[in-house]
């Protein structure tokens, strides 16, 4: 396994009157579905539409429960406390600098190593984990280590910064397919690797300034939009992390505003800019330059009732250059896109349209959601027959929690995306990362419904049964995407339908350090009469999260 080491971290200090701890959380913990009930309960309002939310965000939102205590459960008590512990309330107000290592802090949470004073903040955990994946002829065993270091500085803190590096090697029949039929993460291969063993790695890393209603980030990480409880059609975190810059901006309780640009890997080779390195055939003796590709995204979310929020957002899939035009987080992006490439699609970008609805407590214990995403639509012939070109995509979802017993919510969830979302006639515009998706991971032309089940019996012990059935048709060409009339119909060229079955069981037993086992199972029913039964096993133990 590799072993890195950060050599060093520079940051300019500025001084302005700004809020502490607004490193980004991760979008994993299990803080997220804690506080995210929680609202669904109308205890507390949480913005998480977009992730991940900073840390200031939910020490805010614990502090907001925590008020309310009293009408708790014990269990939730319990959880209540052990966040608190991670997202303290009081700041450390000390002018002298409190340097402990493998001790526990102030607020009764282990730390590695632990730095706190009035205008300096640094936190530091070692990160490892092992686990076991079998099931259906694979056997692969899963070791990783790295670190995480997260803080803040200036008098007012406001200045923030983290990286986190993991490192994982696989060994066994690696080379098993687990990854591609469920919505695993993608991961990008080092070095060389065979049926036996691979190694990949992955790296997080911001450095944030912020006020007291914004914040302006720099960073690396992988944003999500939306809701979705097997998928997420706008955003998701299916592919590799991107190198991002970020702005937020709160003016009003009831009004918020994001922006992202984002630099991603179009996995093409640029034959233009390729030449030869005159090394005597080393490595090939070439060089490799891929073409540039960049997604930008800007949203607005409005609440104009208690427990309800609309938000509506555009992005733009770009490539060959950093355009100035869609680093302006207030411009146009379609309209701007129209005009410099003087309305030639070939010399255009890849613009989507999308829409949240949100709704929280406005049915007791409910929690009700809508999603749109638009990728291509001719307005003026929706209802044509021939002339349509509907290329969206929907999902519709609720959940009832404390539904018979404490603890116990049931939900329901179904998404359908059209044929050629996600596609451009450009290959480096495709809405890719990697050629992972940046949407849903079960890419277009499919529906999926979707019932689940998620219990905490005891306090940080989450339990959850899901159970999926997909239908999926073919990707179909370019030339169908945007010259076939009519255009062809949704589930066209059928390929399967399958049935999953999902299982988990997850314990925090102390702060980072996570107990896991899970079992999937996929039942693949192809039009040839072909069927593929596959049974994934995990079982793992982690300090630190993924």
């Amino acid at each position: 396994m590799k072993k890195n080491i950060i050599v060093s971290l520079v940051f300019i200090i500025t001084f302005f009157n700004g809020k502490a701890q607004n490193t980004w959380e991760n979008y994993r913990s299990g803080v997220y579905p804690f506080i995210t009930r929680m609202a669904q309960k109308g205890i507390v309002n949480f913005d998480d539409i977009i992730q991940p939310v900073t840390r200031t965000k939910i020490k805010n939102a614990l502090l907001s429960i925590k008020n309310v205590d009293t009408i708790l459960s014990s269990i939730e008590k319990n959880e209540l406390n052990f966040y608190l512990e991670e997202f303290p309330i009081k700041n450390d107000t000390s002018s002298i600098a409190k340097i402990s290592f493998l001790k526990k802090d102030n607020f009764n949470r282990w730390r590695s190593l632990n730095i706190n004073s009035t205008e300096f903040e640094l936190h530091a955990d070692p990160i490892f984990g092992i686990e076991a994946i079998s099931g259906s002829g694979k056997l692969i065993n899963q070791i990783s280590n790295g670190f995480e270091i997260w803080g803040a500085l200036g008098k007012s803190k406001n200045w923030s910064y983290q990286v986190y590096y993991r490192d994982y090697t696989e060994t066994g029949n690696v080379n098993n397919i687990y990854r591609s039929l469920n919505p695993e993460k993608g991961i990008i291969l080092i070095g060389d690797h065979t049926n036996t063993q691979i190694n990949y790695s992955e790296i997080r890393t911001n450095v944030s300034y912020n006020w007291n209603n914004g914040s302006l980030s720099l960073g690396k990480d992988n944003i999500t939009w939306g809701y979705g409880e097997t998928g997420k059609i706008v955003l998701s975190d299916i592919a590799p992390s991107f190198p991002y810059l970020r702005f937020d901006y709160n003016p009003f309780k009831w009004l918020s505003f994001n922006y992202t640009n984002a630099w991603l890997n179009s996995n093409i080779i640029d034959s233009t800019k390729t030449y030869p390195t005159h090394t005597n055939n080393v490595m090939g003796d070439i060089r490799y330059t891929y073409i540039p590709k960049f997604f930008a995204l800007h949203s607005i979310t409005i609440k104009p009732a208690k427990g309800l929020d609309i938000s509506i957002g555009e992005s733009v899939v770009y490539s060959d250059q950093l355009d100035i035009g869609f680093l302006m987080p207030f411009n146009l992006f379609k309209i701007y896109d129209n005009n410099r490439s003087n309305y030639l699609i070939n010399a255009g970008s890849n613009g989507q349209y999308f829409l949240q609805l949100n709704s929280r407590n406005q049915i007791k214990n409910t929690h009700l959601y809508a999603s749109l995403f638009i990728d291509e639509i001719k307005v003026s012939a929706i209802f044509d027959k021939v002339k349509s070109r509907n290329q969206l995509g929907f999902t519709l979802g609720g959940s009832v929690t404390d539904a018979f017993v404490n603890y116990l919510t049931l939900g329901a969830e179904y998404t359908r995306v059209n044929p050629f979302v996600y596609s451009n006639l450009i290959p480096a515009q495709s809405y890719t990362q990697y050629d992972n998706y940046l949407g849903d991971w079960m890419g277009n032309n499919f529906d999926r419904s979707t019932l689940y089940l998620k219990y905490n019996p005891i306090a940080k012990l989450k339990i959850k049964l899901l159970f999926d059935k997909i239908r999926k048709g073919g990707a179909g060409t370019i030339y169908e995407q945007y010259l076939v009339q009519p255009e062809p119909r949704f589930l066209f060229d059928y390929q399967y339908n399958r049935s999953d079955f999902y299982g988990q069981i997850a314990y925090e037993y102390l702060h980072n350090l996570y107990l896991n086992a899970s079992i999937l199972v996929i039942d693949k029913k192809y039009t040839n009469q072909l069927k593929i039964n596959e049974t994934t096993f995990k079982i793992g133990i982690s300090f630190g999260l993924n």
